[in-house]
């Protein structure tokens, strides 16, 4: 009998569950410290998943750009200044020919 199995037999019930939970709960840090320290020296997994938060960033901006723009393409005001644009381009155009 080691001595370990001496000090558990002379412990009370209930100090032996804590020490039981104690051992338990290191048990489950243990494996999440490990666990982050496997994700953090995979690099190729983090480049990859940094790629593929990015692409979802640039999606949602995509979005929210096309959505922008048609609702000021719709707006009456967007096709005048679109037209005094033009008109002014030509007259500049006129202006340098003649």
């Amino acid at each position: 009998m080691s001595a370990r199995d001496q000090v558990d037999e002379q412990d009370p019930p209930d100090e032996r569950e804590q020490l039981q939970e104690e051992i338990a709960q290191t048990r489950e840090e243990l494996g999440e410290t490990v666990e982050a320290l496997v994700n953090k020296a995979d690099v190729k997994a983090q480049v990859h998943e940094k790629v593929e938060d990015t692409k979802e960033e640039l999606h949602a901006k995509q979005e929210q750009v096309t959505v922008e723009v048609a609702r000021v393409a719709r707006q009456p005001t967007t096709y005048w200044g679109i037209a005094a644009a033009a008109a002014v381009l030509l007259l500049i155009g006129r202006m340098r020919r003649g």
